[in-house]
């Protein structure tokens, strides 16, 4: 394990948050358009960038592994979610506060940290793997992500005359249509004209740093002590970040024989908090002050869970 790949990656991204937060601090941004920011990445960036994942992937793998993997994804997932239940509760958090800690248990940042990090150590060849798990994370925070934040919205906001209560209709929006049209478009080994893939990877590539900017922007109204000072979120990071995923590790083992699949669940399931949820709360006018602190905790410890993690492999 070379700890420069992930001290790394958190160099780039701190440079980014602290470029979010100067631009706050000057007035460039604002609450307004940090809102905006969220739902253009929520709802176009970000779905096009598992698009492109699919269509630049060369190497193929064969059809088995690729249900294998959305199997084990699927099972990481599902013990993810009952965590994000069990989590809270042993540690005493206020039922109002739960809706943040099941936010940073489920969803991590299988993205822009995920991807890297699994190419640099686990080598291309899990990317595939690394590009299933974006889609199996799309289709369950725009669906279970989105219903339960539209629900604590309304819980939030009882007078908010904006519509938040979550129909199936929600369901249908362009995170999911896009992570379906990947899975065919990758099964189908669908090539579009250079044209089409440019401009898609140029929509794509605008995710990474509008996502930090707006993580800059919650960290520039916070004050340290907020962060610091919970020590509930540490108790929470050893067991989320450390003990879940060596879990999870125990769990599949016995029945992964791929190697490399198992791996990148793992460092999957060890990633620290995702950017998406905290874009999602925004739109919908959710508080997102914890989530935020999560975020914050999560990857700057992360230098030492990962690591701690993939011992165990």
């Amino acid at each position: 394990m070379d700890f420069w790949i992930v001290q790394k990656q958190m160099i780039i991204i701190f440079v980014m948050i602290v470029i979010g937060v100067y631009l706050y601090k000057k007035k460039h941004l604002s609450n307004e358009s940090s809102k905006q920011l969220s739902w253009i990445i929520v709802n176009i960036t970000n779905p096009i960038t598992l698009l492109c994942a699919a269509l630049k992937e060369e190497e193929k793998v064969s059809d088995l592994e690729v249900g294998i993997a959305f199997l084990c994804f699927f099972v990481m997932y599902a013990i993810l979610i009952v965590c994000a239940y069990v989590i809270p509760v042993l540690l005493g958090i206020e039922r109002s506060e739960r809706y943040s800690y099941r936010m940073l248990t489920i969803f991590g940042n299988v993205g822009f940290i995920g991807i890297p990090f699994a190419s640099a150590v686990l080598g291309t060849g899990s990317l595939i793997f690394v590009s299933l798990c974006g889609l199996s994370f799309n289709l369950i925070v725009y669906t279970y992500g989105a219903a339960s934040l539209k629900k604590t919205a309304s819980e939030q906001n009882p007078d908010d005359v904006q519509d938040k209560a979550f129909t199936i209709r929600n369901v249908i929006n362009s995170g999911t249509v896009l992570a379906a049209v990947t899975v065919i478009v990758y099964l189908a080994d669908v090539r579009v004209p250079d044209v089409v893939g440019t401009t898609l990877t140029y929509i794509a590539n605008c995710t990474t740093f509008m996502s930090m900017l707006i993580l800059g922007v919650s960290v520039a109204q916070m004050v340290p002590k907020e962060v610091l000072t919970k020590w509930k979120l540490y108790v929470f990071v050893l067991i989320r970040q450390v003990l879940v995923p060596i879990m999870i590790i125990f769990i599949l083992r016995p029945f992964v024989k791929n190697g490399l699949i198992l791996s990148t669940v793992a460092v999957m399931a060890a990633m620290p908090a995702g950017n998406l949820p905290l874009m999602m709360a925004k739109q919908y006018g959710v508080r997102e002050e914890m989530i935020s602190a999560g975020i914050i905790l999560t990857t700057v410890l992360s230098i030492f869970t990962i690591p701690a993690v993939m011992y165990f492999l």
